[in-house]
This record gives structure tokens, sequence and C-alpha cells, in this order.
């Protein structure tokens, strides 16, 4: 299959939008120019056939003048005016009979034949009584030419804007079918390219939420095709560092473990005093040893924890959950945990359904009621909160411990980051709870933030939801 670069298509298209743009243009100024054409050559012709017309008459006057004289005094010299004006008159009938004007023609051939009366009359030495009606009918034909051919001019010019409104409507057509034609072609080229930028668009999204299992593939033009076998390459290459980082941490997480627990064992033979008895001084070390191989512990199971918790940004599976049941349930997988603190959970939820990653957002909210459970004081009480705003669902989290210090407060959501204000008791976290529930957050498309609160810390979670 060949396919088009993106330069060559955005290029095709311009030419084929100028095209029918300029082909309506260039058909309208023809046109345009033939309209005038036409125009000035009826402007001509009416003007000139007028010009006849009035020398015509002038000619019959004459004419008329010559034979009335002619009948009085008999002298040859007005007899030889009378045929100089009659030539004269017949010249300008011919003139008049070149132009194609159909109404002209019987007039003038009417006018010819009472002149051709009116000559043979006086040759033939006819009485004045016989030939003074030949001579009304010749100033009638005269007149009656002048009217003729102002009808004549008139119907050429209606005719005239007669085709000038049919051309404008044809006009009109083509210019509204050129229009719509350059209208789809920009729609066709378009959709060809605004296609595989929304597809580009979604592969990149899908990889900054590190889903790296959907195949990168785009259309349309050549360029972003390539643009797409890159971008599926960079998949790929995600992909594969992804498992290697994976690996690599489970890796160095258990061959830490390993070593990490023979020094525990051997700390607690030496709390025992198996060895032999300590002093208060090698005891002092060995609670030193303790402490430390115990918070190293710690951060390790966090490792592994949040690596655990990543696979849970993969795609989500959305259903259906009654919110205040699904909420009362994982406060009671935190009964033993508060019960310890004799600690009161108080769960506020609509009694509503909504559709929602049950698993992904059941993750969260214990993570914040872990995290309330281990700051809040002895008999205290925590607050769980769920809301819903149009097409939004919050959660908040609210506890009566120490709260979070205005300089922790953006960075209390970062891995391994415990704030500087510590819980009642000593805590046994490892600082990546909340740092799991920001990435599961923002993988369903939410926020995480804490709220400013008086009294303890108030976290909330904000969630996309239908």
């Amino acid at each position: 299959m060949v396919r088009v670069s993106f330069r060559t298509g955005l290029l095709a298209g311009f030419v084929l939008i100028v095209a029918l743009l300029g082909g309506a243009a260039l058909r309208s100024w023809l046109v345009l120019e033939q309209f005038v054409e036409r125009s000035r050559q009826n402007g001509d012709e009416a003007l000139q056939v007028a010009a006849l017309i009035q020398e015509l008459g002038e000619r019959t006057i004459d004419i008329e003048r010559s034979v009335r004289q002619y009948l009085v005094l008999h002298e040859p010299m007005l007899r030889e005016r009378f045929d100089g004006h009659l030539a004269q008159a017949l010249i300008v009938v011919d003139r008049l009979d070149s132009y194609s004007a159909k109404p002209l023609r019987s007039q003038l051939s009417e006018w010819r034949e009472q002149a051709e009366h009116l000559r043979q009359g006086l040759d033939r030495g006819v009485s004045r009584e016989d030939l003074v009606p030949i001579m009304a009918r010749l100033m009638d034909r005269s007149s009656l030419l002048r009217s003729v051919g102002q009808h004549w001019i008139d119907s050429r010019n209606s005719e005239l804007i007669a085709q000038l409104e049919a051309t404008r409507t044809r006009l009109a057509v083509q210019i509204s079918v050129a229009l719509a034609g350059a209208f789809l072609i920009m729609l066709a080229v378009g959709w060809w390219f605004v296609r595989p930028l929304r597809q580009l668009e979604k592969a990149i999204v899908r990889l900054g939420e590190s889903r790296f299992d959907a195949l990168v593939a785009v259309g349309g033009p050549a360029d972003l095709v390539q643009l797409g076998r890159q971008l599926d390459w960079l998949r790929q290459r995600l992909a594969d560092l992804e498992a290697h980082r994976e690996r690599t941490l489970r890796h160095v997480s258990h061959e830490l473990k390993t070593p990490l627990t023979a020094l525990r064992e051997g700390v607690a033979l030496l709390r025992d005093e198996v060895p032999g008895p300590l002093g208060s001084a090698q005891r002092e070390v060995v609670d030193i040893l303790e402490h430390n191989v115990l918070g190293l512990q710690r951060q390790i199971e966090g490792l592994l924890s949040a690596n655990a918790a990543l696979p849970e940004r993969g795609p989500q599976i959305r259903r259906l959950v009654a919110l205040r049941a699904f909420l009362r349930e994982i406060v009671r997988r935190r009964e033993l945990h508060s019960q310890s603190r004799a600690l009161v959970l108080r769960i506020e939820a609509p009694e509503r359904t909504v559709m929602l990653d049950a698993e992904k957002v059941a993750v969260i909210v214990d993570n914040l009621l872990s995290n309330a459970i281990d700051f809040s004081p002895e008999g205290g009480e925590i607050s769980l909160r769920a809301t819903l705003a149009a097409r939004t669902l919050c959660i908040d989290v609210i506890d009566q411990g120490p709260g979070i210090a205005p300089e922790d407060v953006e960075r209390i959501f970062e891995p391994f980051v415990q704030g500087r204000r510590s819980a009642s008791i000593p805590r046994q976290g490892s600082g990546v709870g909340l740092s799991i529930v920001r990435e599961l957050a923002r993988a369903l498309g939410g926020a995480a933030e804490v709220v400013p609160a008086a009294t303890g810390a108030h976290l909330r979670v904000e969630l996309p939801h239908d």
C-alpha cells in the first residue's frame, strides 16, 4: 500500500482547495468580462441605431420639403435635391438594415416602398393630391421607426439583464459547489491528519501510565506511521526496562533479606545472651544493632510493597459497587488494627452505587486508613467520608493525630517520606503507603492532596466515576 507523507498530503489538499476556489474565481472573472463586452457592444449598437433612426427622420423631412417645393415651383434643381435626399436616406436605411433587428426590417421595407412610390409619382407627374397621402405614410413610417427602434433597444437591454441574472444563478451554484468541495476536502484532510494524531496522543498517554501491553499502531501519512513505529519500539524498550527494573528490585531485595535475616538472628542470640552474659555497654550496642536491622528490614519490605503495587496501575476493571457497603468492608479489614488502639472509625457515605475500579480504590482507602490509625492517639476517632459531586468521587480520611507539618505537605506523598511530626507510639511503617495512594489515584485519572486542618491530618483523594 502506497502511503503519502504528511507534507505531500497537506500540499495536495491545499492544491485541490486552491484549484476549486481558483476555478470558481476564474469562471466568475470570465463571465464578468463577457458581460462587460456584451454590454459595451449593446451600448454601441443602441447609440448607432438611435443616431441612424434620427438621421433617417431628418432625411425624410428633407424629402418631404423638397417634394412640396418641387410640386409648387417645378424647378429641375428641386427635383435633383429630392433625388439627393432620397439617395442619402436609402444609404441610412441600408445601414439600419445591416443590424440584426427584425422589428426594424419590416418598417424599413415599408419605408423603401413608400419612398419608391413617391419617386415614381414624381417621374410620372402625378398630381399633388395623389402624392400627399404617400408623403404622409412616409412620415408615419419614419415616426414609427423611432418607437420600434426604442423598443428594440429596451428589449436588448432586458435580454442582457436576463442573461446576467441566469449567469449569476449559475455562478452562485458553481461557487457553492466549489466551497462545499473545498470544505469536504478540508474535512477529509483534517480527518486524515487528526486521526493518527489522536492515536499518537493515546499511545503517549498509555506509555505515561506504564501500560506497555497495547501495540502502538498509527495510520494516516507515511511519516506519522513511521513515528508510530518508533513509539512502538519505545514501548517495547520501556517494557523491557520496566521488567528488568522489577527483576532487579526483587533480586536485590531477596539478596538483602538473606543476610539481613542472619543478622537479625545473630542480634537475637546476643540479646538472649546465648553466647554469654552481656555488659551494659555491650547491651547498648546490641540495642543499636537491633534498631538498625529492624529499620533496614522495614525499608526492604517497603520496597517490595511498592513494587507489588505497581502492577495495580494497569488497565482499569470497573464495576458497579454500593459505596457505603464497599467502604464498610474496607474498614472491617482494619478492625483488629484499630481495636488495638481503641480507635473509633466513623463512615459517612451516601447509599449510592457508583462505577469504579473497586480493587484499586480499596488499596487507596486501606493505605489512607493505615496511615491514620498509625498516627491517631489512643482512643481517638477517625472519620472516613465519601461524597459525590457531578462526576467526581471525593474520599476524605481525617484523624486526630499530630497532623502534617507545612513543610511536609508537598512531599508527604513521596516514597519513604514519613513527615517530621511523629506518632504517639513507634510506627512500623516504611513510608510508601501514601506514595502508593498517589500513584493509584493518578492511574485512575484522579489526584491525592492534603487538606489544611486545624488539628490532625486531613487527606483527600478525588476520583472520576460514572
